[in-house]
């Protein structure tokens, strides 16, 4: 009883007090307090303010993008298509629209022939092939798992290209443009759905091909510059009109998003219960240090 006396218990010199950081003393066991935890858990960053941390079961974000991008992809895109050919078909007031907008841009010339024979299949589809070919070999050479996958699907959404454009053709039976000889089968736009699938397929595969954001950001642009071309040069030849270009982009968009989609599952990293590694070339991992010391755990 003697060693007792009030007031709260006082730090004794050498002695470590449980799960305190940087304890004092010589004799302190804590020596990984100064190291990041082993655990899994304890290794993670937690999030940023209003955000999911290491919240169980996986620390994530609350994010709006995947049903952003479905809309945009395919919501959006099919119900103004799904508005164009209703307006086609009962000759409704958004042709005349139509017509007045391809008056003022109607002029034809050489280079809208040549910007409107981009579309055409003897072009569009030899760089697509080739394209395919390329990113084929190269995910054969380095090993890539489903490198066949991308370029299989490209290939035969290209084909069926015809198979959507050709029955809505004969649906709609619309009539050409005044520079145009007499007939139908104008909507929607061939050439455009061509230059969109044949350019668009091209530059979602190269995408995981391309090592930097400039590079990337270059092939989007160029096969953007290559789609509008097209189109306006179909529209100021006369070939279509602005709608049959419009409807097809539309159709090409909801076409494209399953390679979207395919694509950018395959260019993910590890998932989210996968820990990448934090080690570099010579240096131990986390196992390896609790094995060639085993006094620290």
């Amino acid at each position: 009883m003697g060693g007792l006396r009030p007031g709260p218990p006082q730090l004794q010199p050498g002695r470590a007090l449980a799960h305190t950081t940087g304890a004092p003393g010589s004799g302190s066991p804590h020596r990984s307090d100064s190291r990041p935890p082993q655990t899994p858990r304890g290794a993670r960053r937690s999030g940023q303010n209003g955000r999911l941390g290491t919240t169980p079961p996986v620390p994530g974000r609350p994010t709006l993008l995947p049903a952003l991008s479905l809309f945009f992809l395919l919501g959006l895109p099919a119900a103004l298509f799904a508005l164009i050919t209703w307006q086609v078909l009962a000759d409704g007031p958004l042709l005349r629209v139509d017509e007045r907008v391809s008056r003022a841009l109607l002029h034809p010339d050489r280079l809208s022939e040549l910007l409107a024979d981009l579309g055409g299949v003897q072009v569009a589809v030899p760089v697509l092939v080739a394209v395919l070919a390329y990113t084929a070999w190269r995910g054969r050479a380095t090993g890539a798992d489903r490198w066949w996958a991308a370029p299989a699907a490209a290939a035969a959404l290209m084909a069926l290209v015809p198979a959507f454009v050709v029955p809505l053709k004969a649906l709609t039976v619309r009539h050409g443009t005044p520079v145009m000889p007499p007939g139908v089968g104008y909507y929607p736009s061939g050439h455009t759905a061509t230059a969109v699938v044949a350019y668009g397929s091209a530059v979602l595969v190269l995408l995981p091909r391309l090592r930097t954001p400039l590079a990337r950001r270059t092939a989007v642009a160029v096969c953007a510059v290559l789609v509008l071309g097209v189109s306006f040069g179909l529209v100021r030849r006369g070939y279509h009109w602005p709608l049959d270009v419009v409807a097809s982009w539309c159709l090409c968009t909801v076409l494209l998003s399953p390679l979207w989609l395919l694509v950018g599952r395959n260019r993910r990293g590890p998932s989210c219960g996968t820990l990448p590694s934090r080690t570099g070339p010579g240096r131990p991992d986390a196992t390896d240090a609790r094995v060639a010391r085993p006094e620290e755990r």
